[in-house]
């Protein structure tokens, strides 16, 4: 969010143009600051002070009314003029227009008043109200009126103060060090006090003893400042964001947020800064209606899941556009350097974006710099992290009683065991991340900058993890001329993680290190007696020592990431800007993996080793105008319209070999295996060519329209269908600004919103439109001949998916702006889902990738914004609520798709599906019912147990046969509602925010339970299998211990994922400006940070808030509520400081 309205340059030229001149002991030249109550007084029925009964309107009607006395003191006015069932502007207008004043109003809670002498000869001073205006008066009411005084009145003022008092001088600047005319000074408790000149000086005179100085300027933030035994006082007051008419960046533009027709959500620098995210997208979660963020992946620099307003599709991607200073696709900037985010929802809002706006826009704007001596910041931090929680697994002695009973056998020797090792206990460590970060901004009105440079580093809480990285970011913005600026950004981030195999980083074929600690035999140790890693006694091969995995694999990532985004804009005439953006992208990936000896896979080849590179270059040039203006009878208009280019290059190489002398030069040296393998290289390339325009129109700041329309060419796509057009449109109506809408405080504000519009999908690979070959090779005559194979089937008939969106929104503020309601519903219907469709064996092809299918996602949207209470002891609150349902609503030939979502043991078990008029990703299995009893009658069906203990399931058909057919939907992964509950407290120099983050209603598949209690008898098992069934312990629906029993997908393992999360809680504290003067700080402040210490939640499992990341890919829809031992999240405690000069 910008706030750029009331900027502080428009209010200090204001306010110097009206002081100029103005001597500083005037107790208020100008009634700047809202209203406070004092003694109530009455005005005569005759004739009322007019700046009296301009502070009678203010405290009516809950607005700020900014004049400069001299403009209004003398001139009296009947109070009879007044009618409080009129609306405020025309109250304004009967007791200024007679004196030749006018009024503007400046935005919803502020006016002021203007004395244009040019246009009416103002009355001499002391005159009163002329009486030919009373003549065209309607009916006036003829009660008194009374007065609630304020501001600084003569009979207190400075001149007439007691002689013990002493003088007081200083300065009051901006945050850029710039003097700040008119800013009030108030001795607390008292109405003596003054304002400060042209430059922001003042001089005051104030009683001895323990005197209070109130420093007061709108738009800015109160200061009270103890003077003591102080003769001069220096003070820089801080902008006051939300006292601001604020402005939304959209596509191509910025408008105000009164004015929007679409759904957008903003979130400010402030809300970014309230705890310590890792990344932009994290600082997302829970701040945000409609806007789901899960992390897919908590190891070290690892990814999130972000959805807006549910997945649009189901194979191609539903991850959302991010747009970083007008740069499509830019590299995301660390939290520190962001300014404010804004998330386009709706059509109205990402139609702009046509073909790629889908699945919702985020735009993100990066810090710039101001006018102003050069600020320098300092922000560094510490945090040390703990995995977020443990299961509670078999001991030694319970593991082998329970081997024993699986395989009815004394296999162990229970009172003989070598060890009791606590496997999770090995592979955990306690993780820090510190994060450190300087810059430097300031400028003048020819030039303003920002430089920006941060360390983060990561240490993982599972051994041998990592993640580090340096950046670099620079905006720097020149006004060449009147009608002529330039800006010139870039970032530069270069980051090294060093990996560890789980089930979300690359553990396909058994989960990794942290499922390797969960089944792993704890009467083992590290060591055998040989000196080599143990191997389990009862798992099979693939069941590795937790630190055979840790020890045995080195894996390094380095990735260098350069943005340079340049931007000029040419007033070519009042109103119209040309806009000319240039930016480009360039990512260098390197991966390199090595498994020694140490590990399975290394000792059965003498070492593996891969080292793999891939460059991607992304160029776009975008080419606009924007026309803005006033056509008369209060029509405004908004026009945009350009075109935008943007190319897309990879390459990709990768080479891998086995049988190294030694392990000692890891990946670094593939050439000395001895059984290399071929390399494999790539090229890809592809474009998109896109005109775009849109059409704002403002009348009478009523009723507002806006028309966007894309015109999207892809390359990806096949000829017939290579381009598309994605049109929308919106309408709001500003109720409150009609004139028979009641002027109060109660329910100052009431808008209405609607929109209608289609979006597209273009998230496929760039030749898959294309019949494409590979290489191969087979043997002829003893010799191998290489060759070539057909891959793909050619589809000329490919194209976009494509969303359509309706969306019905209100906004409403109560009690003076104290409470801000916004309420969305929306449906949104995607048609022409990009499906691989399985084909004839007898093809030679597998599938072919086809355009069938339609998903539909509706939901409701709650942001509540709350200013509880104002005074020296503030206290805030933002909720936001999302409810979405979607659900599939046809397929290819309306046949269900089930599948397997999981590697490692139970990668072969189907546990998912897709059917129509049911949700996305629904569990698909058996019905559990317990565990058969003696006497029970027993279901036949292929290897279904048929004995006492055994698992008892459902036969849903009633054909007294256990298979296939007897499965059933058993869950749904996709949460009923998300909600994220903010409260921000401060008291003077102390501040604390608490941040609650909730998921209710979505159901998780416990595929760690499924693989561990079974109770099959090759692993460890939790604490749960002491309740199996036994001929002892019978009143159970634990089944008995049976070797070789088969993972089933079942309503066993699915359980209620609902969860409350604290997400935050932090304390903090701002030094004052009378201590950090003394050493030439302009601010400091330091703050202690919890992140998830509590969570809430019936879920057995480790950790309710995990997202699968099957494939290595967060795009899938199907993959949510699937737990199987990824990298666990933390609880974290941070400490930070952070300095201003």
């Amino acid at each position: 969010m910008t706030t750029k309205l009331l900027k502080a340059p428009f209010t200090r030229l204001m306010a110097t143009a009206l002081l100029f001149g103005s001597p500083p002991g005037i107790a208020q030249n100008m009634a700047y600051a809202p209203q406070k109550e004092t003694q109530e007084q009455r005005v005569s029925t005759q004739a009322a002070q007019l700046k009296d009964v301009l502070n009678v309107l203010k405290s009516k009607y809950q607005v700020d009314i900014m004049f400069e006395l001299r403009s209004v003191d003398g001139l009296t006015v009947p109070a009879s003029v007044i009618n409080m069932e009129q609306s405020l502007e025309r109250n304004l207008d009967k007791v200024l227009t007679p004196f030749g004043l006018t009024f503007k109003k400046v935005n919803r809670q502020s006016y002021l008043v203007l004395d244009d002498k040019k246009r009416v000869k103002p009355a001499p001073r002391g005159s009163n109200y002329p009486e030919e205006s009373l003549n065209n008066l309607p009916g006036q009411t003829s009660q008194p009126v009374p007065v609630q005084q304020g501001g600084f009145e003569p009979p207190r003022s400075v001149e007439s103060a007691a002689l013990t008092e002493r003088q007081v001088t200083g300065k009051v600047t901006d945050e850029s060090g710039m003097g700040l005319p008119g800013v009030s000074i108030l001795v607390k408790g008292t109405q003596t006090g003054t304002t400060t000149d042209s430059n922001g000086s003042y001089h005051l005179n104030v009683p001895d003893g323990d005197a209070v100085l109130v420093f007061s300027f709108v738009g800015y933030l109160s200061e009270e400042v103890p003077v003591g035994n102080r003769g001069s006082i220096e003070l820089s007051l801080k902008v006051d964001e939300k006292s601001l008419e604020e402005v939304v960046v959209v596509g191509y533009g910025v408008v105000k947020k009164s004015d929007l027709t679409g759904s957008v959500a903003s979130v400010t620098k402030e809300e970014l800064s309230a705890y310590p995210a890792v990344s932009a997208v994290q600082a997302l979660q829970g701040r945000a209606a409609g806007v789901v963020v899960q992390s897919s992946n908590a190891e070290p620099g690892g990814d999130f899941k972000i959805r807006i307003r549910g997945g649009t599709s189901i194979n191609a991607s539903s991850d959302p556009l991010f747009v970083v200073d007008g740069l499509v696709g830019g590299v995301l900037p660390p939290p520190d350097d962001i300014a404010s985010i804004e998330v386009l929802k709706d059509a109205s809002a990402s139609a702009i974006y046509g073909s790629r706006g889908a699945n919702g826009v985020i735009m993100i704007t990066t810090k710039s710099g101001k006018s102003g001596k050069p600020q320098i910041n300092i922000n560094s931090s510490y945090s040390l992290q703990k995995e977020i929680g443990r299961l509670d697994l078999l001991n030694a002695r319970q593991f082998a009683e329970y081997i024993n009973e699986a395989r009815n056998s004394s296999f162990y020797d229970v009172n003989n065991l070598e060890a009791d090792t606590d496997w999770q206990d090995m592979i955990f460590q306690q993780g820090h991340i510190q994060n450190h970060q300087l810059s430097i901004s300031g400028g003048n009105d020819k030039m303003k900058y920002y430089v920006s440079g941060i360390y983060f580093g990561q240490k993982g809480v599972i051994k041998t993890s990592a993640f580090n990285r340096y950046s670099l970011n620079t905006n720097f913005k020149f006004d060449i001329s009147k009608h002529i600026r330039l800006s010139l950004s870039s970032t530069l981030l270069n980051s090294k993680s060093d990996g560890v195999m789980t089930s979300s980083a690359g553990g396909a074929s058994n989960a990794g290190v942290v499922m390797a600690a969960q089944r792993f035999d704890p009467d083992q140790g590290i060591l055998d007696e040989t000196g080599k890693y143990s191997q389990s006694r009862v798992g099979v091969a693939a069941f590795e020592n937790p630190m055979a995995v840790i020890d045995g694999r080195e894996e390094e990532t380095k990735q260098d990431n350069l943005q340079v985004n340049a931007k000029a804009e040419f007033d070519l005439a009042k109103g119209l800007v040309f806009n000319s953006t240039f930016g480009t992208i360039i990512r260098n990936s390197q991966n390199g993996v090595y498994n020694n000896r140490i590990s399975n896979l290394g000792e059965t080849t003498n070492g593996q080793g891969s080292l793999s590179h891939g460059r991607n270059y992304n160029f776009l040039t975008e080419q606009y105008l924007n026309y803005n203006f006033n056509a008369g009878m209060k029509s405004n208009f908004v026009l945009t319209g350009g075109f935008s280019y943007q190319k897309f290059q990879n390459t990709n190489f990768s080479v891998t070999n086995t049988g190294f002398i030694t392990d000692a030069l890891g990946f670094w040296n593939l050439g000395v295996g001895t059984n290399f393998k071929a390399p494999g290289s790539e090229f890809t390339e592809s474009a998109i060519m896109s005109y775009y325009g849109r059409l704002n129109y403002n009348f009478d700041d009523r009723y507002l329209l806006t028309f966007t329309g894309r015109y999207d060419g892809a390359s990806q796509f096949s000829e017939n269908n290579k381009w598309s057009f994605f049109p929308s449109g919106a309408f709001s109506w500003n109720i409150s600004n009609e004139k028979f809408y009641p002027q109060n405080p109660v329910f100052p504000s009431l808008k209405l919103r609607t929109s209608y519009g289609l979006t597209g999908n273009q998230g496929i690979g760039a030749y898959e439109s294309l019949a494409r070959i590979s290489s191969t090779f087979f043997v002829m005559n003893n010799s191998v001949v290489s060759s070539v194979r057909p891959t793909s089937i050619a589809n000329k008939d490919l194209t976009w998916e494509k969303t359509t969106q309706f969306n019905v929104g209100i906004d409403v503020d109560l009690f003076s702006n104290r409470i801000n309601i916004s309420g969305d519903y929306y449906y949104k219907l995607t048609k022409d889902l990009l499906f691989n469709v399985p084909i004839p064996a007898f093809s030679g092809y597998q599938s072919r990738l086809q355009n069938l299918g339609e998903i539909e996602n509706k939901g409701v949207e709650l942001q509540i914004n709350s200013r509880n209470l104002v005074n020296a002891f503030k206290w805030s609150t933002g909720l936001n609520l999302t409810f979405n349902r979607n659900k599939v609503l046809s397929l290819p030939g309306g046949v269900d798709i089930i599948f397997a979502s999981v590697p490692g043991f139970s990668g072969s078990i189907q546990n998912s599906i897709l059917r129509e008029g049911e949700s996305i990703g629904s569990f698909y299995g058996y019905v559990y019912q317990g565990v058969y009893q003696a006497g029970d009658e027993f279901i036949p069906g292929g290897a279904f147990e048929k004995e006492p203990g055994g698992e008892k399931y459902a036969d849903l058909n009633n054909d007294g046969v256990l298979d296939s057919k007897d499965r059933k939907i058993i869950g749904n992964p996709n949460p009923r509602a998300v909600w994220g509950l903010n409260n921000d407290f401060s008291y003077k120099g102390f501040s604390m925010n608490i941040f609650f983050q909730a998921f209710t209603g979505g159901d998780m598949l416990n595929l760690v339970k499924m693989e561990l209690d079974r109770l099959s008898g090759n692993s460890n098992a939790t604490t749960d299998a002491l309740r199996r069934w036994t001929p002892q312990n019978t009143d159970t629906d634990v089944p008995k211990a049976a070797a070789g029993r088969p993972p089933l997908t079942s309503t066993r393992f699915v359980e209620d994922g609902s969860f409350v999360r604290l997400k935050n809680i932090s304390l903090g504290y701002d030094l004052s400006s009378e201590l950090l003067g003394r050493f030439k700080i302009r601010s400091a402040r330091i703050y202690l940070s919890g992140q998830n210490l509590l969570t809430f939640t019936r879920y057995s499992g480790v950790d309710p808030e995990v997202a699968f990341r099957s494939g290595g890919t967060t795009n899938s829809n199907i993959n949510l509520g699937l737990d199987f031992d990824s990298y666990p999240n933390t609880t974290s405690w941070t400490f930070g400081v952070n300095l201003g000069f």
